[in-house]
Formats: structure tokens, C-alpha cells, sequence
């Protein structure tokens, strides 16, 4: 199933993002929890690429699972940094084989090693460039791209920011996805400045549920996110006793999730750093208003 047909209904519903692993030695163990996580069957999962590519062999692996074993869409993350016309178009054929409808589209990250490199002799620079690719070839794909409520780092202001995401819709994007956010304000003033620019598709706010201190500093290098003093007292708190900071952590995020159900956003995605019991606990907290027991 396509993700834009889910995004389509307009009812509200949560999914998940997971990771493969970094090395091969504990592929069953995450293969292990992202298969719990599909079997709370959100409304679809995403399954991560990798830095580089580093991680892209096991991508197809585990989302061609989750789509097989438990019939859960799966988005297929795929990068480009570095990447050469071949190696791109051979892993669309490898995802379209794998029986994924659903491609995330991203540049990726730059590695120390990458920034060192001369950009000007890549085949793909940016995202928009894979759209494109993706757009023109024959798989008919559901493409999904990234944007920053609080600006790309790379980008010198919200304003032309804005027009590159403008750009990843009109070459072919169908929905987005933002990179975590812990304050709503700013998701909802962000929205309001994206749909100014003339860009109608659905947004998905992506939501990071924080339960352990030491993920705070990571979020933030990551993605150079805001954190509210009402999270950062939380975290003050509450982060020295790990199971405190666990419940309140799932607890904050379960609360922005519900402001944005209450404020019309339908379609909420959870980076669920594959923590099967953080994913149950936030679907348990929203059983009555998603509908469904997961106790089932």
C-alpha cells in the first residue's frame, strides 16, 4: 500500500521509524525488535539508510520483512551522497523487486570524509536530484521527503529553505517529513510558512520520544533541535533515575502527540530508536483516541 493513500484518509494514525544495524553480528537482534514494533501494526514503518550507504544492505532486509511478515507498508530509505547514477538506479530495482512501494528520498548525511571530497563531480548533490530519478523511472513510487521546521544547517535562511522543499514537491514528493521536534509551536509555525509557499502535500511531524538523558545532547548535534525549558526541566529532573526519565519521557512525547491530533495534524511519526516497549507504551497511552487495543 502507498503511504499517500494512509495520509489520504485523514484519520488519525502513528508510525514508526527503525534502523538497521551497524554490523552484521546484531541484525537478528534488531531484525528481533523492529518485528515487535510490526506487530502493533502502525499505519506504516520507515526503515533507515544509513551514513554513506553504510548500512543499505540491510535496509531492504528488514523493511521487505515488516512488509511480508506482518503486512505493515514500509518506506524504504535511500541516499544519494556520493553515490553514482548505477549504484542509485540499481538499488531502485533492488526495492522495486523487494516488493516496497514506498521510497524516502535524501541526500544524506556528509561524513568528514565526504565533506573533504570535490561535490562538483558527484552525479547526485541533493535530494531533489533522487526524486527526479525516482519520479523518471518505471516503479511508480510513493516518495517521501525530509524537511527542518527549524531550518537545514545548510541553508542561510527559513526563506530559501522553504523554496528548496517547494522544489522536492513539484519534482515529484508526495508527502513530508520533518527531522524531530520537541516544541509544537514551532511545527505548526513552520506549516503555516510551507503552506504559504504554495506546498498542499501532508507534513508529518516527526516526534523522538527522549528516555535517557544521554540522548538529549545526541538529538540536539543530530539535528540542531530547540528544546524547550519545559523538556529541559524534565530532563533536569527526572535524568538521573532511568526509569523516571523513561516515563516521563514517553509521557512528554505522548502529550505532543495529542496537541497535534487536537489541532488537526493527523498523522504523526515516532523515531522509535527501535525501543519495542517505548513503542507500546506510547500506542497504549493512545488507544482510545487511535481506536485500537494493542494489548490484542
Amino acid at each position: 500500500m502507498k503511504i499517500i493513500d494512509i495520509l489520504n484518509q485523514h484519520t488519525m494514525s502513528l508510525s514508526f521509524e527503525v534502523f538497521p544495524p551497524k554490523k552484521e553480528d546484531a541484525f537478528d537482534s534488531v531484525k528481533e525488535a523492529t518485528e515487535e514494533i510490526a506487530g502493533y501494526h502502525p499505519a506504516f514503518m520507515s526503515v533507515t539508510y544509513g551514513a554513506g550507504g553504510g548500512t543499505s544492505r540491510y535496509t531492504l532486509d528488514i523493511a521487505k520483512n515488516i512488509n511480508d511478515r506482518f503486512g505493515v507498508p514500509t518506506l524504504a530509505h535511500l541516499t544519494c551522497v556520493s553515490s553514482d547514477r548505477k549504484t542509485v538506479k540499481d538499488q531502485i530495482a533492488a526495492i522495486k523487486d523487494a516488493g516496497i512501494r514506498n521510497v524516502m528520498a535524501l541526500r544524506g548525511d556528509l561524513t568528514p570524509e565526504l565533506e573533504a571530497t570535490d561535490r562538483s563531480k558527484w552525479d547526485y548533490r541533493y535530494a531533489v536530484e533522487l526524486i527526479r530519478e525516482l519520479k523518471e523511472s518505471d516503479c511508480d513510487f510513493c516518495i517521501g521527503a525530509a524537511c527542518y521546521p527549524e531550518v537545514h544547517p545548510e541553508s542561510t535562511n527559513q526563506k530559501e529553505d522553504l523554496q528548496h522543499l517547494k522544489e522536492k514537491v513539484d519534482a515529484g514528493a508526495d508527502f513530508l517529513t520533518t527531522q524531530m521536534v520537541f516544541d509544537n509551536n514551532l511545527f505548526f509555525n513552520f506549516l503555516y510558512k510551507l503552506r504559504e509557499t504554495g506546498v498542499t502535500v501532508p507534513v508529518l511531524p516527526g516526534i523522538m520520544p527522549i528516555t535517557n538523558a544521554r540522548q538529549v545532547e545526541r538529538a540536539i548535534k543530530l539535528s540542531g533541535s530547540f528544546m524547550p525549558q519545559r523538556f529541559k526541566s524534565i530532563v533536569d529532573y527526572f535524568g538521573s533515575d532511568p526509569e523516571s526519565m523513561k516515563q516521563a519521557g514517553i509521557a512528554y512525547a505522548t502529550d505532543q502527540i495529542i496537541d497535534l491530533y487536537a489541532n488537526g495534524i493527523t498523522n504523526v511519526h515516532v523515531y522509535s530508536m527501535n525501543k519495542p516497549d517505548v513503542a507500546k507504551a506510547i500506542l497504549d497511552n493512545l488507544s482510545a483516541i487511535l481506536g485500537k487495543d494493542f494489548n490484542r
